[in-house]
């Protein structure tokens, strides 16, 4: 596979490329001839590989962050930047991002990771792009074999695109590798991408087969390419289609809600300190229960389990996005430390109190808003004290008054910490932003072997204390409830079958609350978030759906409609107007409420702030300088904005000049 990485690399030319007298010199190490490398099915093997490892990369990247999908996050209602440690957190967006401030994977101290999902995506693309342009001249395969393999590379191709035009807009479309380096890239408007990629994904669910008749798990395989064509559908309009894709995938598919315990019982790493009651969304979410066959839910998974290091991943989920917690900034009202790193190898340990092992070691780079962990529960008016998803007393969720004191020295010892001095009012916690959240346990805790058996390592390594490998989901049938719950909005907002592709969730959830009579747009994207945490990239669904009620006319939970033409065309913080997505977010989060004091090294006074014109993110200056002989359309509101740049209205305008290389 590295060979092949290797070949990808010298084979095909990004547009961030430029053509300087170095780039033109031979090079003997790496002579490549993609027409012999790809003239073999192990050649498309290889790549189809790539792509599929590639793929899984957004949600177990190999830095030590989680900055992929935690920007995607920080871009919604449901989580902001937490690593007050660093000054230049990205938290004060509206101001922050540039087209100049993103120029390596880990800028901005290490916060955010737009530039990785800038130039990663366009690396992917490039190896779909490889599949589709050469699988054809493979002359021992047949047709139907042939265009398995481009539908796939369609599905992958089309699966960046779409997080490319609702994180950055209109962008240069690239379909084919390049043989010559290209500067003179146009922009091409989002919709013309878009009617491109449903286009290919009609195709893919022709071609690609069912899951039930592949013998590998984790490949592109017909259930996902419906998913995806539905998101296309949605984005273009044609909700009919959309509901008629998910119809198929509910009735006609043979996948099904899973409603009991199925698999493996997983006991959370300590069950003395945090007993798990066993419930069918803790089973759902194990690793080891995602890709079985008895998982009737699954409709793609993403396998990264095993001890390759080199193919596998570990997913640091309990590092990156549980409270920062065992230092003396979380204190006793008798000024001890509430919570200690106790080893099992200590004479004294007390397995009721090991914090570190069943919840991590975490350092919150990312921390869930107030919304997420308290006010989305709440259904008719009621919170849900039943809902499993946001359930403690099984152990699917962790509320910070679950922990108790573990310090002996401490007259506390076993009362639950507590965030104010209950004598004086005083405040026992240095950030709240980073050191006091809640955190949805059953979606996040991971197992690690290695270190569970590691009882007198140097740092009491114990359990899985920053995450391990673990299988993951792509896409599951509880989102095709959600996808047709949605289509039938834009259809019909009256439509009182809306509920019931909710309730459904939630009754599989054991909530107490069923939504009543009609439901709005919100409603669904509450039960999205709730459902779908960490597995859909929240940014670019939320931006979908801000282009899909402007394209429908439909209100959303405030009665607000859109116009399709400015929607994304606004600028400021205020509160009023701006895109769906910026009203979930000034409505549901801490963005634009001004700074916040907290006593700490570091970003001691963070201002959150995010702008309508963050609806797209700037593209980078490097792109745009490294295009020089044509001119790429910079994003409304950024520096170098002119809306009279020339763009592609359509993409097969797009697809002829690609062999361009001067205007």
């Amino acid at each position: 596979m590295k060979k092949f990485i290797v070949a990808f690399f010298t084979g095909g030319v990004l547009i961030m490329n430029s053509c300087s007298k170095d780039f033109l010199k031979p090079n003997p190490l790496s002579f490549y001839e993609p027409n012999a490398t790809f003239s073999t099915e192990s050649g498309l093997m290889s790549a189809m590989a790539i792509c599929d490892r590639h793929l899984k990369g957004y949600w177990a990247t190999d830095h030590n962050e989680m900055l992929t999908l935690g920007t995607e996050y920080i871009f919604s209602e449901l989580m902001v930047a937490s690593a007050t440690d660093k000054r230049n957190m990205l938290c004060d967006i509206a101001n922050m991002l540039t087209p100049t401030s993103e120029t390596s994977y880990q800028n901005l101290d290490r916060t955010n990771s737009i530039w990785y999902l800038w130039e990663e995506t366009y690396k992917g693309i490039m190896y779909a792009n490889t599949i589709i342009q050469f699988v054809d001249q493979v002359e021992s395969l047949d047709d139907e074999t042939k265009n398995a393999y481009k539908g796939r590379a369609y599905f992958h191709r089309a699966f960046r695109y779409m997080a490319l035009v609702f994180e950055f807009g209109d962008i240069p479309l690239i379909t084919k590798v390049s043989e010559v380096p290209k500067q003179n890239y146009r922009s091409t408007k989002r919709d013309a991408i878009l009617q491109m990629i449903t286009r290919d994904m009609e195709l893919a669910v022709q071609w690609v087969p069912d899951q039930k008749d592949m013998g590998l798990t984790g490949m592109i395989n017909k259930g996902a390419c419906r998913m995806l064509l539905t998101k296309c559908y949605l984005a273009t309009g044609e909700y009919a289609k959309a509901k008629e894709q998910t119809d198929i995938l509910i009735d006609q598919s043979g996948y099904s809600l899973m409603r009991d315990n199925f698999g493996t019982f997983n006991d959370g790493g300590e069950p003395e300190t945090w007993p798990i009651t066993r419930n069918v969304i803790w089973d759902l979410h194990r690793a080891e229960n995602k890709l079985i066959a008895s998982n009737r839910e699954v409709i793609m998974g993403m396998p990264n389990r095993g001890a390759d290091a080199e193919a596998f991943v570990k997913m640091l989920t309990m590092r990156i996005l549980y409270p920062f917690l065992f230092d003396g900034r979380v204190q006793t009202k008798d000024g001890k430390q509430a919570l200690l790193n106790i080893r099992r190898s200590q004479a004294d340990y007390n397995p009721n109190y090991d914090y570190m092992r069943a919840f991590g070691r975490g350092i919150a780079t990312f921390r869930p808003t107030y919304f997420h962990t308290h006010a989305m529960w709440r259904v008719n008016g009621v919170m849900d004290e039943t809902d499993l998803r946001h359930n403690s007393e099984v152990g699917n969720w962790v509320r910070m008054e679950d922990y108790r004191v573990n310090n002996k020295e401490s007259s506390e010892f076993g009362n639950p910490v507590t965030l104010f001095n209950p004598d004086n009012g005083a405040l026992l916690c240095s950030d709240t932003i980073r050191r006091w959240f809640d955190v949805p346990h059953y979606k996040l805790f991971l197992d690690d072997p290695v270190n569970e058996a590691n009882i007198t390592g140097s740092d009491g390594l114990r359990g899985a204390t920053n995450g391990g490998n673990a299988d993951w989901y792509l896409y599951r049938l509880a989102e095709a409830y959600l996808l047709r719950a949605e289509a039938k909005y834009y259809l019909n907002p009256a439509d009182g079958t809306i509920k019931d592709d909710l309730n459904a969730l939630r009754e599989r959830a054991k909530a107490s609350q069923l939504y009543q009579g009609t439901v709005t747009i919100g409603d669904i994207m509450n039960e999205r978030a709730r459902e779908l945490y960490w597995e859909e990239w929240r940014n670019v669904e939320l931006k979908r759906v801000s282009l899909c009620l402007a394209r429908s006319g439909q209100p959303d939970e405030w009665g607000n409609t859109y116009n399709l033409e400015t929607f994304d065309q606004q600028s400021g913080t205020d509160s009023q107007g701006g895109s769906y997505w910026y009203q979930r977010i000034v409505n549901y989060s801490m963005y634009n409420k001004g700074p916040i004091q907290i006593n700490a090294t570091g970003n001691s006074n963070p201002n959150y702030t995010m702008d309508k014109k963050n609806m797209y993110w700037p593209i980078p200056y490097a792109a745009i300088t490294a295009n020089n002989k044509g001119e790429l359309s910079q994003n409304y509101g950024y520096d170098g904005y002119n809306p009279n740049t020339p763009k592609w209205d359509n993409w097969e305008d797009a697809v002829a000049d690609e062999d361009k290389t001067e205007d």
